[in-house]
C-alpha cells in the first residue's frame, strides 16, 4: 500500500485517522502501533515477523547498553553490546537484501574456476527494510552516546522503528531527534492543517510531475541500442532526474505531512538539491536524512575530517561505497556511490576552491552533469545497459531523431510536468509568490493554506483515479 493508491487516500488514512483521535490520549500511542503495524502487514504478511524480531532484538541490546553504562565496567561492556546489535542489524540486513547479489557473484568466480555453483533461492526482500534497519541502528548508537536514555517501554520503541508514515521510503528518522515525541507529544488544528498541506503537496509532486515523466524515462531506457538515438538518451535521463527528485521529496512530503496529522515533527528531508554548485553542498540538500545518518554514525565514527589526508578519502569512499550499496543489492548502485565519492574527494582535495572560483553558471553546470550522468548507473538495470546508454549520450553520429520517435516518447502532459518540474525544482516559485502576494496585498492564508492546496488536490485525485501508472520506486531499498 502506498501513499497514492486509492486504498490507502480513501480508506486506510481516514479509518487510521479516526480511530486515532476516537481513542484516550493513553491509548493513542497502542493504536498508532497498531495502525502502522496493519500498514505493513498490508503487502508484507510473514515478512513483519522480520520487524517484530528486529524491535524485540534492539530493545534487549538498548537496555543492555543502558544498564552497562551505569557499572565500573561500563566502556568494555556498552561497546560490546553496541558492536553486538550493529551486527545482529547487519545480519538481517545483509540476509534478506545482499544473500542473492553475493551469491551470484560467488557463483560467476565458481564458474570461471569451474567449481560446482551454489544454489540459493531467491529471497524476497522486505518492503522498507533498509530504512527501519537504519532506524534501529540509530537508536542503539543514541543509547550507546548518551544522546537518549534507553526505552523501557518495548511498545514505545516498536512505534519508533514501526510508524507508519516514514517505514517504506523514508525520512530516516533518528532516535534522538524523535523519543520525546513518542513519550509526550502535543495535537492541535494548526499542526494538522499544515500537515494536510505538506501532505497535499507531497502528493501533487508524485501525481502530476513525477509519474508523467517517469513515463517517458521508463519508455526510453526500455528502447534498444539501435532506437535510441543521443536526444532520446538525453530526455530520458533528464525526465529520470526530475522523476526521482519529485518522487522521492514527495513521498518525504507526505511522510512529514502524515506526521504533523498524528502529531509528529519531522526533519526536512530535501532542500532545492539541483541548485546546488558543488556535490558537497547537493548531499546537504539531497535526501539529508540519509546523508546526515552516513556522516553522525559513520563518517564521524571512522574520524570524520580529523584525521590523516588518506584516511580522509578512505572514509569518504566508505561512506559513499556503502550509501550506494545501501540503495540496492546491485553493481550499478556501488559504482553510482563510487562514482559520488570520486568528485567528492576531488573538491575535497583542492577542486572546490577552484570551483569556487568559476562564473557561477559553470559551477551549476558542473553539478548537474555529474549528477545526471550517475542517475544513469542509477536507473539502468544492468550495468551493461548503463554503459551502452552513456554512450548513446555522447553519440553524435547517432543524433537523427524522426517526429514519430518523439512521439511515442513524449506527450504534451509530460510537456508540462518537465516545464513544472524545472520550476519547482528551484526556490523561483516560492519567491515569485512572496512578490505577488505583497505587490498586490492578496492574503497569504488564502492563497498558499486554502485556494492552492485545494486546486492541487483536486487535480491529484483526478490523476489518482484516471491513471493505471503509479510506480513505486523504493522496492529495491
Amino acid at each position: 500500500m502506498v501513499f497514492s493508491s486509492p486504498i490507502f487516500l480513501f480508506g486506510f488514512l481516514p479509518l487510521a485517522l479516526l480511530f486515532y483521535y476516537a481513542s484516550p490520549s493513553s491509548l493513542k500511542n497502542s493504536i498508532l502501533l497498531l495502525i502502522s503495524l496493519i500498514f505493513y502487514s498490508w503487502g508484507e504478511v510473514f515478512y513483519i515477523l522480520v520487524m517484530i524480531a528486529s524491535i524485540i532484538s534492539n530493545y534487549i541490546i538498548g537496555i543492555l547498553i543502558g544498564n552497562s553504562i551505569n557499572k565500573s565496567d561500563s566502556i568494555n561492556s556498552s561497546h560490546l553490546f553496541l558492536t553486538l546489535g550493529v551486527l545482529i542489524n547487519v545480519a538481517i540486513l545483509v540476509s534478506f537484501k545482499y544473500t542473492n547479489f553475493i551469491s551470484d557473484n560467488i557463483n560467476l568466480l565458481l564458474h570461471q574456476l569451474n567449481f560446482s555453483s551454489i544454489n540459493i533461492a531467491p529471497i524476497h526482500l522486505p518492503l522498507g527494510i533498509s530504512f527501519f534497519t537504519f532506524q534501529a541502528i540509530s537508536y542503539i548508537v543514541d543509547v550507546y552516546r548518551k544522546e537518549a536514555a534507553p526505552q523501557k517501554n518495548i511498545f514505545n520503541l516498536a512505534l519508533y522503528i514501526a510508524l507508519f508514515p516514514q517505514l517504506i521510503a523514508g525520512p530516516i528518522i533518528r532516535y534522538h531527534d524523535i523519543y520525546k515525541q513518542i513519550i509526550g507529544r502535543t495535537h492541535s488544528i494548526e499542526l494538522f492543517a499544515s500537515g494536510i498541506t505538506k501532505f497535499i503537496f507531497g502528493l501533487s509532486k508524485k501525481m502530476l510531475i513525477a509519474n508523467p515523466l517517469g513515463l517517458v524515462a521508463d519508455n526510453v531506457f526500455s528502447l534498444t541500442n539501435s532506437d535510441l538515438t543521443m536526444p532520446l538518451a538525453w530526455i530520458g535521463i533528464l525526465a529520470y532526474s526530475l522523476q526521482i527528485f519529485f518522487d522521492f521529496s514527495g513521498y518525504s512530503d507526505m511522510a512529514i505531512g502524515l506526521g504533523r496529522m498524528f502529531g509528529f515533527r519531522f526533519l526536512e528531508n530535501f532542500n532545492y538539491p539541483y541548485i546546488s554548485t558543488s556535490l558537497r553542498e547537493f548531499w546537504k540538500r539531497w535526501h539529508i536524512s540519509l546523508s546526515t545518518w552516513f556522516r553522525d554514525y559513520v563518517y564521524f565514527s571512522l574520524g570524520g575530517s580529523r584525521v590523516s589526508t588518506f584516511q580522509v578519502y578512505r572514509n569518504l569512499f566508505i561512506v559513499f561505497c556503502l550509501t550506494g550499496i545501501w540503495h540496492g543489492a546491485s553493481w550499478n548502485f556501488l559504482i553510482w556511490g563510487l562514482f559520488h565519492g570520486v568528485f567528492l574527494a576531488c573538491e575535497h582535495a583542492g577542486f572546490s576552491s577552484v570551483l569556487n572560483k568559476a562564473w557561477r553558471p559553470i559551477q551549476h553546470l558542473y553539478l548537474l552533469l555529474v549528477v545526471i550522468i550517475s542517475w544513469v548507473f542509477f536507473r539502468a538495470a544492468t550495468l551493461s545497459q548503463a554503459i551502452d546508454y552513456l554512450f548513446s549520450m555522447i553519440n553524435l553520429a547517432n543524433f537523427q531523431t524522426s517526429d514519430f520517435q518523439y512521439a511515442q516518447i513524449i506527450t504534451n502532459e509530460s510537456i508540462y510536468a518537465f516545464i513544472i518540474g524545472l520550476i519547482f525544482s528551484t526556490p523561483l516559485f516560492t519567491q515569485v509568490k512572496q512578490t505577488s502576494l505583497t505587490r498586490y496585498k492578496l492574503s497569504p492564508q488564502l492563497i498558499s493554506k486554502i485556494l492552492l492546496p485545494s486546486s492541487l488536490l483536486i487535480l491529484s485525485i483526478f490523476k489518482v483515479a484516471s491513471s493505471t501508472y503509479n510506480p513505486f520506486i523504493y522496492f529495491r531499498f
